[in-house]
């Protein structure tokens, strides 16, 4: 965890250095002409170097700071001329000349970069509020659990993609779904809008989990008719379905091809929820394949935990995947947003701050009703040795 967190700090030290040497670059380049123009003989010029500092100030710089690097570079040029006494020359004429026209094209540059740099951050707010109406934050507290999301970009500066979870109070108890759109963009995030839409539908109106999961396939079919037949294998979705229903320490679960669920038991003990029979995921029209839900007991206290792949696939710099379950396994948290936080943290570690998938968690509790239920209860299909 050290050479991680030196590895880490090397990084973020060096990226500071870079930034500043490039805003001070356009000065070394006027100061670095200075010398070389005094200390050259005559026959050599320095004004590349002048012309260099304004072209190089334009993507970085403020408007002002652009025109001001151009004019001193233009007033360099003019002390030197003054000082070796040739100023009214026809070649220092045509240097000016020369650097008027790149601080212009400078200027100009800057100009277009501004713009870029305000339409590219007017996308961003866009893609956010997309993502967060289609993806809304739950309730902390639904149907008497408590629950937490947490959806975490691979890029700080990206919002756009496709994980996916919701929660929804339903006659049947509380449900829940975490998925993984294949791809990325405004097709991923299409895509997760019509998962979301059905889930929300379907958990009101099916009686079994089976049942909303059916709804989903459903809804992909109709949206691959929709866009003139998506591919049946490049546009599946992974998900996991969870039910726990109202007075009933239970937890019903229906997993289509997604990374397997935990429970966290309030004496740091945890189970997997392994799938008694693996299924594809959703979208993939290879079939008829019935969905079977598995049942667990959820005791007072216990947390359920799903999550998405960016979680379970972020590599190291060796290449070694982080195991929530490993990393989990005889730890206490106070509360659903305590255990979230502190996995994102753990991920930060162990990939050195440096992830490639974006990542959705979903924490639930069952609260402890006086003293919690520490005993392991929790049937374990398809794991062994947890």
């Amino acid at each position: 965890m050290w050479k991680r967190l030196k590895g880490r700090g090397r990084r973020a030290e060096g990226g500071t250095r870079a930034r500043r040497f490039v805003r001070a670059l356009p000065a070394l380049m006027i100061l670095g002409g200075l010398a070389f123009d005094i200390l050259t003989p005559p026959t050599f010029t320095a004004i590349p170097l002048f012309v260099a500092a304004p072209l190089i100030a334009a993507p970085f710089f403020s408007l002002s700071r652009t025109i001001c690097t151009g004019l001193a570079s233009m007033l360099a040029v003019v002390v030197l001329r003054l000082y070796s006494n040739t100023l009214p020359d026809v070649v220092p004429l045509i240097e000016l000349l020369t650097l008027a026209t790149v601080s212009v094209l400078a200027v100009v540059i800057n100009g277009v970069v501004r713009r870029s740099n305000e339409q590219l951050a007017s996308a961003r707010v866009i893609a956010e509020t997309a993502m967060r109406a289609v993806l809304p934050k739950p309730s902390d507290r639904i149907g008497g659990l408590h629950v937490a999301a947490r959806y975490e970009a691979a890029q700080a500066d990206e919002f756009v993609g496709g994980d996916l979870f919701a929660v929804t109070d339903s006659p049947y108890g509380v449900r829940l779904v975490v998925g993984d759109v294949r791809g990325k963009g405004l097709d991923a995030v299409e895509s997760v809008a019509v998962i979301i839409g059905a889930f929300r539908e379907a958990a009101e109106q099916e009686r079994s989990l089976e049942g909303v999961a059916q709804r989903l396939e459903r809804a992909l079919a109709r949206e691959g008719t929709r866009r003139g037949g998506l591919d049946a294998v490049e546009g599946f979705i992974t998900a996991v379905l969870a039910e726990i229903p109202a007075g009933l320490s239970r937890v019903r679960v229906v997993n289509r091809g997604h990374p397997e669920p935990i429970l966290l038991h309030p004496d740091g003990a945890l189970d997997v929820l392994g799938p008694t029979v693996p299924a594809l995921p959703l979208g993939m029209d290879l079939g008829a394949w019935p969905d079977r839900s598995d049942e667990w007991d959820l005791p007072a206290g216990t947390t359920l935990l799903l999550y998405t792949d960016g979680l379970s696939e972020a590599r190291n710099t060796d290449g070694v995947f982080y195991d929530p379950a490993v990393r989990l396994r005889g730890r206490i948290f106070p509360g659903p947003e305590e255990l979230l936080s502190a996995l994102t943290d753990d991920v930060r570690l162990h990939t050195g701050g440096e992830t490639t998938d974006d990542m959705a968690l979903l924490a639930v509790v069952r609260p402890a009703e006086g003293q919690p239920d520490r005993r392991r209860t929790v049937k374990i299909v398809g794991l062994e040795g947890v």
